[in-house]
């Protein structure tokens, strides 16, 4: 039964070796990236406002009818 400490170990320099082969991004990948998202939260945000807004005037009038 092999040990505990020297699999964790072998994990941690396995887990070394993998990251070493990743391709990281550029800073401006990063920031091109992180408005990317921004400015789609912020889209969702306003459609799904929206929707909720439609709805709830729509499901007032239906109930004062």
């Amino acid at each position: 039964m092999p040990n505990p400490i020297n699999k964790v170990g072998t994990f941690f320099l396995d887990a070394r070796q993998e990251l070493k082969k990743v391709n990281w991004p550029t800073l401006e990948e990063l920031r091109s990236s992180t408005v990317v998202v921004i400015i789609s939260i912020v889209l969702l945000a306003i459609f799904i406002g929206v929707i909720d807004l439609g709805l709830s005037k729509l499901i007032e009038m239906v109930i004062r009818h």
